[in-house]
Parts: structure tokens; sequence; C-alpha cells
């Protein structure tokens, strides 16, 4: 049902159980924003037995330069720390939480403080690495 919800919107491809294991789900997240929506990223979203008690781990397979997106493809999602949690939240509400990350980074949420302080101190600097690291790593986008 949840996976349906998410297969039908816009924000997301392809979504379907990994290796037909309902509990981890991949496809492609597509940005509406610049520098990331010339591509698509692949992410990963693993729930755990425990699941809607627990939050699920969402993950970025595909490479990205982002301030809240670490070297692993780990997220900076308060949404789904155990603090934050409710276990009405719905998996397409990761997901668009997820895009509204990457469509508008938000310096509050850092995993790579680098990557933070180049897109406050020179932003030209840095939408210009995101633009190549995305031509660089991002899949071609759906049509």
């Amino acid at each position: 049902q949840e996976l349906e919800e998410a297969r039908r919107w816009e924000g997301v491809r392809d979504v379907r159980p990994l290796d037909r294991n309902v509990r981890r789900w991949e496809g492609l997240l597509l940005p509406n924003n610049p520098p990331y929506n010339t591509g698509a990223f692949r992410f990963e979203l693993t729930f755990s037995p425990n699941h809607p008690l627990e939050p699920p781990c969402a993950t970025l397979r595909t490479p990205i330069y982002h301030p809240s997106v670490d070297l692993e493809g780990r997220v900076c999602q308060p949404l789904t720390t155990h603090v934050h949690w409710e276990p009405t939240t719905r998996a397409i509400q990761v997901l668009q939480d997820l895009l509204l990350q990457l469509d508008s980074p938000d310096p509050q949420r850092v995993l790579r403080p680098d990557v933070a302080r180049e897109m406050q101190e020179r932003p030209e600097e840095f939408r210009r690495r995101a633009e190549e690291h995305t031509r660089l790593h991002a899949e071609p986008r759906p049509d």
C-alpha cells in the first residue's frame, strides 16, 4: 500500500523492492531545483522489522555534492530520527522530505561542514562544483 503510494508520486521513478525484499526499496529521486535537477539520484529506503514504530533509513546511492549528505550517502534527516519519528508518518513523507532537502539545502542540517561553509561563503563555487558532480555521477533523468 505505501509502496503503491510512493510509486504514484511524481518526485520519484522506478520505486521497487530491492532484491524482492519489501523492507528495502530503491528508486530514483528527481530534484526540481538547480544544481541537482539535471540528474536523477538513486536512493534506498530501509525499513526496520519494527516499522512503523521505528523510522526507516534513507540513503543516497548516487554520489552527491551536498552539505546534508555524507560521502557514504547517509542523509541528515531529522524526520527519521527517533526523537522526531511518529509511527503515523508514511514512507512517501520521508521521500518528500528527502527531495525537499535536496532542492533546498539547509545550513542547519549538516553532515559535511566544508560543503556547507562553501555554500554560505562562496555560493557560485558551491553551485559550480555541485553541477559538475551531478553531471559526472547522477543518472539520466527518465522521461
